[in-house]
């Protein structure tokens, strides 16, 4: 019998990919279900990024191998959307490598920088993939607790209380998924002291800066932050390309090499009218995100009044593709209450148990849903 390896005995499959089996199940058996669970964009990119895209398909260059790095003229796109977006200054050459998708980077930096038994400080709530990486590479996942109360923000004195002399990197993520919790850069200056002070890599994952949120930050603003963070981020969800997995990381020479050596080994290069669609993407002026935050806000303002007739609660201040509200006092399990609307009411929600132990008691929406569905499930209630 071929056993499997044992990096996979605490690696369980991704929660979305088990419950959306089931759901296609109920819907092939005529189900009516609404999806209200995944932040894939419903929208489409804009014309110029589809148009450069046929344009680059002429090109001779489109058809081969690619650059490890991506093409010059992409690099230069992505350091000018940071410098116009972000003033943070990045050289092209150095600083800043594409991905395909940022969820790819999470693997290539634990790779370059975790060895067996290194700690990796996980937010609960957050992206469950940064635990299922830290599995696979051998680390340890140190959970620190985010909670309402803080503002979901880290407590740095609980913090400090930790035995923190085998941890090596941190992974924060703000704007913050999934609850929606803006960031500030207060924050991030106490972020990148506590780095210092202790020697961790700390990468912030900011693919949610621009939706419905006036105030976009990096980390990499914060003077200092250069020696001891990196960020990531991604044209998924700001420009509607989430099947296309356009992404990058940034941070200083030594650290994205050390990445390239890992990404060099795990593909041939991204595909080149992609490049071109993304570098059109980057271009795009103010308007593009003004129309889109249009459209998520009237979408945002029908899930408020979902989450009132569920009797939940929210944070109208929350930032981000999502609404993350906390169940009435009668419920006691996520999960439970998901599968009750799954079967009930035909409504597929995400529980916040999937994000960690502290989501618990909370649920989230998505808002990549037409109005005119949400106004649908409205109506069942």
């Amino acid at each position: 019998m071929i056993t499997t390896a044992r990096r996979l005995d605490h690696v369980q499959e991704y929660y979305f990919s088990q419950k959306l089996r089931e759901v296609r199940a109920l819907q092939a058996a005529g189900k009516p279900i609404v999806n209200m669970g995944i932040g894939s964009p419903d929208l489409v990119p804009d014309v110029s990024v589809m148009e450069a895209v046929q344009e680059a398909m002429l090109q001779p260059a489109a058809h081969q191998y690619q650059s490890y790095q991506g093409l010059p003229e992409l690099r230069q796109a992505m350091a000018a959307f940071y410098s116009k977006n972000f003033k943070v200054v990045l050289n092209p050459d150095t600083e800043i490598l594409p991905l395909m998708g940022s969820k790819e980077g999470i693997l290539h930096i634990a790779m370059a920088f975790l060895n067996e038994g290194d700690g990796v400080l996980i937010p609960n709530p957050g992206y469950p993939t940064y635990a299922s990486v830290a599995n696979l590479v051998g680390a340890e996942s140190i959970l620190y607790d985010l909670v309402a109360e803080n503002n979901w923000e880290p407590d740095f004195e609980a913090l400090e209380k930790q035995d923190l002399s085998r941890v090596k990197l941190m992974w924060v993520s703000y704007p913050h998924m999934p609850t929606g919790a803006a960031g500030s850069e207060e924050l991030f200056r106490k972020l990148i002291t506590f780095a210092k002070k202790h020697q961790i890599l700390l990468v912030n994952d900011n693919p949610y800066s621009f939706i419905l949120n006036n105030k976009p930050v990096s980390v990499l603003n914060i003077p200092g932050a250069m020696e001891v963070a990196m960020e990531l981020n991604s044209l998924s969800k700001t420009f509607n390309m989430a099947g296309w997995r356009v992404g990058m990381v940034m941070g200083k020479q030594e650290l994205i090499e050390a990445v390239l050596k890992v990404k060099s080994n795990m593909d041939s290069g991204m595909f080149y009218g992609i490049q071109k669609g993304a570098i059109a993407a980057l271009k795009s002026d103010p308007e593009w995100f003004e129309q889109q935050n249009r459209i998520y806000e009237k979408r945002r303002n029908l899930v408020f009044e979902l989450a009132e007739k569920l009797n939940c609660t929210y944070d109208e201040n929350s930032v981000g593709l999502f609404v993350w509200a906390r169940l009435p006092k009668e419920e006691t399990s996520s999960e439970a209450f998901v599968d009750k609307l799954l079967y009930e009411k035909d409504l597929f929600i995400a529980p916040g148990t999937i994000f960690g132990s502290n989501g618990e008691g909370y649920i989230r929406f998505s808002l990549c849903i037409p109005e005119e569905k949400i106004e649908a499930i409205l109506k069942r209630f």
